[in-house]
């Protein structure tokens, strides 16, 4: 069976493919996401952890977030691309963002979350912020 997810980061030394569907998609603006990306938020997508295989050395760091949640974000040690999120509250997913899809424009958000920490720069769609309610 195809992977029906597929990417990697910037350098191509890590690689990743999912077989299984996208649970949910959203942007996140929370700080450490802010920080992540180096932008004001981070788009990205959940899928089931053991669905996912990766190929290539990932480095990672963990963190304690807003709301008291352990986080960990994982990333290539060659290129510094981050790749995925994971947290301890839900072990069994990954958070893998939207631009190391090979095919990104696939990426399709439903959700915002953490937008009361979005900066006033980066514009939050009003239409997703009703959607995940």
């Amino acid at each position: 069976m195809s992977p029906k997810l597929s990417g990697g980061c910037a350098c191509g030394a890590v690689r990743y493919s999912a077989s299984s569907e996208v649970e949910f998609a959203f942007h996140c603006h929370c700080r450490k996401c802010q920080r992540a990306t180096g932008g004001g938020h981070s788009s990205a997508f959940a899928v089931q952890r053991n669905e996912v295989r990766l190929a290539g050395e990932i480095r990672q760091y963990e963190q304690t977030i807003e709301n008291g949640t352990v986080t960990c974000s994982s990333f290539c040690p060659t290129c510094g691309s981050p790749l995925f999120s994971s947290t301890a509250r839900f072990p069994e997913r990954l958070y893998i963002h939207a631009a190391t899809l090979d095919d990104p424009s696939r990426f399709e958000p439903k959700f915002v979350v953490f937008e009361e920490a979005a900066q006033p720069w980066d514009q939050v769609n009003p239409e997703l912020l009703t959607a995940g309610r």
